[in-house]
């Protein structure tokens, strides 16, 4: 990658970054372009000259944090078992959250809107990541280590929900408990009902 490269990934890294702390901290439509522009330091004409609108910059944004999410449960699932692998997606959820609390609350108070421009966007995204939590879960469910009567499709999207949920709850009520004491509890409930 040249430096030219370099520092428009640079650039644009920062422009996520302000957009989503502003939009996590006073939602989409109080957040204006200046406001990002100042929080990444960068001119207001930068920002449109890496997105076309700030509506497009939200888009890409989910992109991109939808699409680390999913990388993230990716690699967490490689290989192993399916009971593990289910351990593993709770574990990459939690770490993936503490990482990036700001885009989690923002991903939580977005989701299940549906008056926005980017809701298809968001609807492919989190199908994304919710397949690769079903092809777990079925993975558990054909090797018999899960339940054959388990409705793959809905206990993948209650894993992704309840470890969306508690990981936020978690780093906003409780930050000062150890991500293994909130990983067991988490683990626990999924294990009762698997």
């Amino acid at each position: 990658m040249d430096g030219r490269t370099r520092r428009r990934e640079d650039t644009r890294q920062r422009l996520y970054e302000a957009a989503v702390e502003l939009i996590a901290e006073q939602g989409f439509s109080a957040t204006t372009v200046d406001d990002i522009a100042l929080r990444a330091k960068v001119a207001k004409g930068t920002v449109y000259y890496n997105f076309a609108s700030k509506t497009a910059l939200f888009e890409e944004l989910l992109r991109h944090g939808v699409g680390l999410l999913t990388d993230d449960f990716r690699a967490a699932v490689a290989g192993l078992p399916p009971r593990d692998a289910v351990a593993a997606l709770v574990r990459a959820q939690l770490e993936y959250i503490r990482r990036y609390r700001a885009f989690a609350q923002l991903l939580l108070s977005e989701m299940w809107r549906t008056n926005r421009e980017w809701q298809q966007t968001l609807v492919l995204l989190r199908e994304q990541a919710i397949g690769v939590i079903a092809e777990t879960v079925q993975a558990g469910v054909d090797s018999g280590d899960l339940p054959a009567e388990l409705d793959v499709r809905v206990a993948s999207s209650a894993l992704f929900g309840v470890g969306l949920v508690v990981a936020v709850d978690w780093l906003v009520f409780q930050p000062d408990r150890a991500i293994e004491d909130v990983e067991q509890s988490l683990l626990a409930i999924v294990r009762r009902i698997a």
